[in-house]
């Protein structure tokens, strides 16, 4: 069973840094795809940023493009989002999901991955 466990977010003064984690289970990390998402209260969700293992392809939106860093650690299954520079702009609930069949892309992330955590507040204050 894929099973993802989203950790890391808290309260953060603007400019500050979080670091999300996204643990992962029940699957072969290389064949899929990781992908961030954030959803602030009365608007729709926003892919962030997706990474492949299987040929270390990355994305950003241009929201968080030279801010926001994703990594893998394969040995871990965990998938990090390393957020600087933050802004009350920021503030969502962010979500990490898992696909076997998307490619990493920004259009990949407006469809709907197959496997999704609980999600982790983050909350950056001005």
């Amino acid at each position: 069973e894929v099973h993802l466990v989203e950790s890391g977010g808290g309260l953060v003064q603007a400019g500050g840094s979080l670091r999300l984690s996204c643990a992962a289970s029940g699957f072969t990390f290389d064949d899929y795809v990781i992908g961030w998402y954030r959803q602030a209260p009365g608007k729709e969700r926003e892919g962030v940023s997706c990474i492949s293992s299987s040929d270390d392809s990355t994305y950003y939106a241009d929201s968080v493009k030279g801010r926001f860093t994703i990594a893998t650690n394969n040995a871990k299954n965990t998938v990090y989002l390393q957020m600087n520079s933050l802004q009350p702009e920021d503030t969502a609930v962010y979500y990490c999901a898992a696909d076997p069949d998307y490619t990493c892309s920004g259009y990949a992330l407006q469809l709907k991955y197959d496997y999704w955590g609980q999600g982790t507040q983050v909350t950056v204050s001005s």
